[in-house]
């Protein structure tokens, strides 16, 4: 991501959990063997903390009136929101050789408390109805995240910070470019100075489907890595976003997931139009652009891997 010259790409896991390893069990994989015993992958660690309300709100606010509740169960001295082991992986971390993240801001509609229809259409109807009130809560996160951050950070040094951001439809972000800076990008600010205090280099927007109206957005404040999933393939083709948006724009994945469900042709043409082009630019790691389930055959996988390995190592 520093446009050096390391020995090798990394080849991270694309977070496969127990249910997929079952189906594939039946498929040929053996039960004594694990996935790192069959491919390399470079070993990528997360710091998880909650970011939630802490205790959780029975009903998210909707007016200005709700939000001293909202800024209260937001604490970020609260001991309850980082791992009950701090201090044994504080000290652990000092002399790690694998990359360490930190997931600091779940985006836009999560903080809004968005986890159905109903408040989806009441959060975009206050977009509208009540500009204050949304800049407000998204405020409150915004200073919350970045004194965790901070008091994180004066502990460990991490190589890159995470904002999940599910915003995107299959056509489209689900707010525009405009709103997006007014009411996300700038609550952000407090965190992303921290996060250059502290002399992180590489922030990185976690998003889905289609965002690429956003790209010129994020970048304008600070952002310099997009990873992508579960992507309409023709509008956020990572070729077509590198010649774009140049190197300052840093990639993750970009595989499309959809032909790891198809054949052994699929996958070789996938990898091989892609994969090589955007390594020799550089500052692009490739992985599947989603996650692997149970209608993705063993054997396929397999292949794409052993592909995947061949073009990192090169």
């Amino acid at each position: 991501m520093s446009y050096g010259a390391p020995d090798r790409v990394p080849c991270f896991e694309e977070g496969i959990r127990e249910g997929v390893l079952d189906t594939w069990r039946k498929q040929g994989l053996r039960a004594d063997m694990s996935l790192s015993q069959l491919f390399h992958f470079d070993r990528r660690e997360e710091i998880v903390v909650d970011l939630d309300p802490r205790p959780k709100l029975e009903k998210y606010p909707s007016s200005r009136s709700e939000l001293d509740t909202f800024r209260q169960r937001l604490d970020p001295f609260d001991q309850g929101r980082i791992p009950k082991d701090w201090t044994e992986r504080v000290h652990a971390w000092r002399n790690r050789d694998h990359v360490l993240m930190l997931r600091i801001h779940r985006g836009f509609f999560l903080t809004m408390g968005v986890q159905d229809w109903r408040r989806f259409r009441e959060v975009i109807y206050l977009l509208s109805d009540d500009p204050v009130f949304i800049r407000e809560a998204m405020t409150i996160q915004g200073e919350f995240a970045a004194k965790l951050t901070e008091l994180l950070l004066k502990h460990v040094e991490i190589d890159a910070a995470v904002f999940g951001e599910p915003i995107g439809g299959n056509d489209r972000p689900l707010i525009s470019p405009k709103m997006y800076e007014e009411f996300v990008l700038t609550s952000y600010e407090p965190i992303l100075s921290v996060l250059r205090q502290y002399k992180v280099e590489t922030i990185i927007l976690l998003t889905y489907a289609n965002t690429r109206a956003l790209i010129p957005s994020i970048m304008k404040y600070g952002f310099n890595c997009l990873w992508a999933g579960e992507v309409n393939q023709e509008t956020m083709d990572y070729r077509n976003i590198r010649r774009e948006f140049g190197r300052d724009l840093r990639l993750i994945g970009g595989i499309d997931l959809d032909v790891l469900r198809s054949d052994r042709e699929s996958i070789r043409r996938e990898i091989e139009k892609k994969v090589p082009s955007l390594i020799a630019d550089g500052g692009y790691v490739p992985l599947a652009d989603g996650r692997v389930r149970t209608d993705v055959p063993f054997q396929n996988y397999v292949y794409y891997r052993q592909l995947l390995e061949k073009a990192a190592q090169r």
